[in-house]
């Protein structure tokens, strides 16, 4: 079975708990109040063939930028999300992306999945758990 290409454009349609996972990365009241009323967009570059990876998530108050290969840990850095770096590795599960990055939080990570024109993201770190829904563009 093939994998599926998760390239292109995806808007925020709906997030459920984000404050909550935000709250278990010690991000502050302020920002955390800021950061649930950001409409965030991702623009997915992903090269099947060799598996690197673009995820770049925008908003009109900071972006963020992921550049990786599928089953190689890389060195990241979260300064733009909580201010800390992790050992993270994405890869495969099904035709669901894994990441985990191991750093000072526990159980950290996210899983990507498609369903239709619809990206789903389920955000984790500790025992909480995010999920937000991005719709493709046209």
């Amino acid at each position: 079975m093939s994998k599926p290409n998760y390239s292109g454009l995806y808007h925020l349609v709906s997030q459920e708990n984000f404050e909550s996972y935000l709250a278990a990365l010690d991000v502050n009241f302020a920002l955390r109040k800021v950061v649930c009323l950001l409409k965030p967009s991702k623009q997915i570059e992903h090269d099947i063939n060799t598996g690197h990876m673009n995820i770049k998530t925008m908003t009109t108050f900071k972006n963020f930028d992921m550049d990786f290969t599928l089953g190689k840990e890389f060195t990241e850095d979260l300064g733009p999300v909580d201010g800390r770096m992790c050992q993270t590795t994405v890869d495969w599960d099904g035709d669901k992306l894994q990441c985990v990055q191991r750093g000072e939080k526990e159980g950290r990570g996210w899983t990507h999945w498609l369903e239709g024109n619809m990206l789903h993201l389920e955000l984790r770190v500790k025992n909480v758990v995010a999920k937000q829904v991005f719709k493709k563009a046209e």
